[in-house]
């Protein structure tokens, strides 16, 4: 079975990078301006162009991992994977923070979708590692408002 997995060094401490992963401020300074949450502990991501939310399960949020499972019909390539970020004090800098990312649990006949996919986290990956790094937002993925007559 496929699994994308990427290794990164970010110049932010544990706590800074898991702010960025998990709340509101931080997912919406790196991936998507539309993040919203669901009942229970469903993250509800919104991307221009797309029929409805990605929705992710917040299964566990601390500092050494945080891990989604999607529970959506949407997209329908992702039914069944999940998604961890992994979290350790980079060695000899507790200052920093080496995140190991995975998506896995692809379904067969699924698997044709993971390169595009990898493309896809290795950018928000780099977003990830900058806003932490800096502070900066900046989104990967910006919703444009609503015009109304």
């Amino acid at each position: 079975m496929a699994e994308i997995a990427m290794q990164f060094d970010i110049a932010a401490p544990r706590d800074v990078v898991l702010a960025a992963l998990n709340t509101h401020d931080g997912l919406t300074g790196w991936w998507t301006t539309e993040v919203d949450r669901d009942e229970g502990d469903v993250l509800l991501f919104d991307f221009p162009g797309v029929p409805e939310p990605f929705r992710l399960r917040r299964e566990r949020a601390d500092r050494d991992r945080v891990v989604w499972t999607n529970v959506g019909t949407f997209p329908p390539h992702w039914a069944g994977t999940w998604i961890s970020w992994e979290l350790a004090d980079q060695p000899g800098d507790p200052g920093r923070t080496r995140l190991l990312f995975r998506h896995g649990g692809w379904q067969p006949g699924t698997e044709e979708g993971v390169p595009m996919v990898a493309g896809t986290w290795a950018e928000l990956i780099v977003r990830l590692k900058d806003y932490a790094q800096s502070g900066k937002v900046q989104p990967y993925f910006v919703k444009a408002p609503e015009h109304t007559a």
